[in-house]
C-alpha cells in the first residue's frame, strides 16, 4: 500500500490521459455518428450504403485490431505521403492513434443510436411545424433536437460507458495511461495485483460519476419533454 501511495501521483497523471483520451474520441465518435445517421436518414443509395459498410466494419473488427491498424498502418501511410512531398518520417503519437480507432468504432454505435432516436420523434410533428410555416431551422431548434436529444441519451450514455472501458487497450500501443502506468509501476514494485484493483477501482468511479450525469441529463430532457407538452 505504501507503494501504491508513492506512485499515486504518477497513477494521477495517467487517470487525466485516460479521461482526456476519453473525451476526445466521444467526440469525434459523436461527429461521426452525426454523419453517418445523417447518410441513413436523409442521404442517397451511395451514402447509405457507405454507411452500411462502415458500420459493417465496425462489427467485425476487434477493438485491438483497429487500434493497431490506424497505429502502425496509420504512421505507414502518413510517412509515404510525407515522403511523395519530400518530407521525413513522422511518427504518429499513441494518443492520437487511439483517439482515431476509438473515435472510429463507436461512431459506427452512434449512427444507430442518432438514427434510432431521430426516428422515434412523430413524424407528425414536423408535419405540423412545415404547416404552420417554421423556418427549418427554427422547427430543428425547437422541435427536433429537444426530443432526439431526450431519445438519444440513454443510448449515448451505453456507449460512453463502453467507451471508457476501451481506453484501456490503447496501452498495448505504448500510451501512458493509467492502464499503461499502473502495469509499469505493478512490475517496478512487484505488486501487479495491487496497482492494477487501484485501476479497477478508478474505472468504476469513472463509470459511477458519469452515470449520475447522464442520469440528472435524462431526468432534465424529460421534464424539458413533459413541459413541452
Amino acid at each position: 500500500m505504501e507503494q501504491l501511495i508513492a506512485y499515486a501521483p504518477l497513477l494521477a497523471k495517467g487517470a487525466l490521459v485516460t479521461i482526456a483520451l476519453a473525451i476526445v474520441s466521444l467526440a469525434l465518435a459523436t461527429a461521426l455518428g452525426a454523419l453517418g445517421a445523417a447518410g441513413k436518414i436523409g442521404g442517397g443509395r451511395i451514402s447509405n450504403a457507405l454507411v452500411q459498410i462502415y458500420t459493417t466494419i465496425v462489427r467485425g473488427v476487434p477493438d485491438l485490431v483497429m487500434i493497431l491498424l490506424i497505429y502502425f498502418g496509420g504512421q505507414r501511410l502518413v510517412n509515404v505521403v510525407m515522403g511523395a512531398f519530400g518530407s521525413g518520417p513522422l511518427s504518429v503519437s499513441p494518443f492520437l492513434a487511439g483517439m482515431l480507432a476509438i473515435g472510429f468504432i463507436y461512431g459506427a454505435y452512434l449512427t444507430e443510436t442518432f438514427r434510432g432516436a431521430y426516428m422515434t420523434i412523430p413524424r407528425g410533428q414536423t408535419e405540423a411545424a412545415q404547416a404552420l410555416g417554421l423556418h427549418s431551422w427554427t422547427m430543428v431548434r425547437k422541435i427536433i433536437a429537444p426530443q432526439l436529444i431526450r431519445f438519444a441519451l440513454p443510448g449515448y450514455s451505453n456507449v460512453w460507458q463502453v467507451l471508457v472501458k476501451s481506453t484501456a487497450v490503447v496501452s498495448v500501443i505504448g500510451l501512458q495511461d493509467l492502464v499503461g502506468l499502473a502495469n509499469d509501476a505493478g512490475k517496478t514494485a512487484r505488486q501487479p495485483f495491487v496497482f492494477f484493483t487501484a485501476v479497477l477501482l478508478v474505472y468504476l468511479l469513472f463509470t459511477f460519476l458519469s452515470q449520475q450525469v447522464f442520469n440528472w441529463l435524462e431526468r432534465r430532457h424529460a421534464l424539458v419533454g413533459h413541459h413541452a407538452r
